[in-house]
């Protein structure tokens, strides 16, 4: 039986909101064991004199907790 724990994580880039969940997706596998997935749930950007300045995720990242 395995044993799941859900945790909500915000990521940015100055790229695209691609590479913000993949550099969030990389820094919760660096810091979390056994991240399984992860599920974006909103998307905004910062914009500045009418152009986006960065972009920004909330995901919700799922990791199996060890025996």
């Amino acid at each position: 039986m395995a044993v799941a724990k859900i945790i909500e994580i915000s990521a940015s880039s100055d790229k695209s909101f691609e590479d913000a969940v993949q550099q969030g997706v990389q820094r919760a596998h660096d810091t979390l064991k056994n991240v399984k997935s992860a599920w974006i749930q909103d998307q905004q950007v910062e914009v500045e004199n009418g152009q986006i300045t960065e972009y920004r995720v909330i995901m919700k990242v799922t990791f199996i907790l060890k025996d």
